[in-house]
């Protein structure tokens, strides 16, 4: 049993790792770590973009700046 909670352990990790380095290949982690660096380095007492406004940004930014992409 203590085998079987070890093979289940390792692989949920494994599972996890593997979705946010999906994530982070699709770009769906953008937002979390754009919150990150704002925490980090924003202007004190100035709130971040919400999840819809930083979107907007980039979507905006994406089509004034077109780079190599598929689509």
């Amino acid at each position: 049993m203590n085998a079987l909670n070890t093979v289940l352990t390792s692989t949920g990790r494994r599972a996890g790792q593997a979705r946010r380095w999906f994530s982070g290949v699709m770009g769906a982690d953008k937002y979390q770590r754009y919150l990150e660096f704002h925490a980090a380095h924003g202007q004190p007492g100035e709130a971040p973009m919400t999840e819809r406004e930083f979107w907007r940004d980039w979507q905006d930014y994406q089509e004034k700046n077109p780079q190599g992409r598929c689509c």
